[in-house]
């Protein structure tokens, strides 16, 4: 039975130590500033994260693509021709249209090459909760898993992996059409900002609104203590986009009340990042089945 590979997408924000430790590749998509265009590489070799953060300080608007059907073709074919089968953990479905891209491309790949697999899986999640469901899929098939049951396990369990973020400034999110253009201005002027999960359908989803930035860590840190399953068994998952500082005391907020095992600190990458802009803090936990709807997003 031929062994399988696991992609995800550059919304996974999986530094390279992180992709090389579990064995793991992804799918660039690409960003476009100033006429140009760039694939959003995670080793951030195109530009630095602190350039590109600081691109969007300085007003330049980022806009962003969804993985290429030529790279899904060259990653696919690639990998099925070495006699591997493909296990695709994808950004939400709700927020790029990546999945559903994939899907007749693998069809495809399936038949030119009989006797292959490639699933394609939507994480309805992003950032490092889909990271985290590849990793465990790594676990998984390091055991010797195949790729259907891995893919059918991660499946079951997506909807446990919980999302806690806010972002500095609702600019970013009105530019991308997550809030309106006067819900932005009077949140920022009034120092609002929201707490948002990833729900049941994997969009992001404002459940409160936390006034003031010097109440934003502990919001966000007794929602972690509240929905936590077995902090002691399972990693607290931070990321960030250039606020290093914030999600470093984040975690030891989290941390001195809930017994994590351990917690991992990584960037936000370039996807995420033009959607949510520089100094958002996001954290990915195991808990109970999210059962939240939001509304349109």
């Amino acid at each position: 039975m031929a062994s399988f590979v696991i992609l995800v997408d550059s919304t996974a924000d999986m530094s390279p130590e992180m992709l090389e430790k579990y064995d793991i590749d992804y799918c660039p998509m690409n960003y476009t500033m100033e006429g140009k265009e760039y694939p959003a590489l995670l080793d951030w070799s195109v530009h630095s994260s602190k350039e590109f953060y600081d691109f969007m300080r300085n007003g330049v608007v980022i806009k962003t693509t969804q993985v290429p059907v030529p790279v899904f073709e060259e990653k696919f074919h690639k990998y099925v021709s070495t006699g591997h089968d493909v296990l695709y953990i994808s950004c939400s479905s709700a927020l790029s249209g990546s999945y559903n891209a994939s899907l007749p491309i693998a069809k495809d790949v399936m038949e030119l090459n009989p006797g292959h697999t490639i699933r394609c899986v939507d994480s309805r999640i992003s950032s490092l909760g889909q990271a985290n469901l590849a990793i465990v899929a790594a676990a998984m098939r390091d055991e010797g898993a195949d790729v259907n049951e891995v893919a059918d396990y991660i499946e079951s369990i997506r909807l446990t992996r919980h999302q806690y973020a806010t972002v500095d400034n609702l600019e970013y999110l009105k530019r991308c059409g997550r809030v309106s253009a006067t819900s932005a201005f009077f949140g920022n002027f009034f120092g609002i900002h929201p707490l948002i999960i990833s729900d049941r359908i994997g969009q992001n989803y404002a459940i409160r609104k936390i006034k003031g930035a010097k109440n934003v860590l502990p919001e966000l840190a007794a929602e972690i203590k509240k929905n936590a399953v077995n902090p002691e068994s399972q990693t607290l998952y931070i990321s960030h986009a250039d606020n290093e500082d914030q999600a470093m005391a984040l975690r030891d907020m989290v941390m001195a009340e809930t017994p994590f095992k351990n917690s991992v600190i990584s960037i936000i990458g370039p996807i995420v990042g033009a959607s949510v802009g520089p100094g958002t803090i996001s954290a990915y936990i195991i808990g109970e089945e999210v059962t939240v709807q939001g509304g349109e997003s």
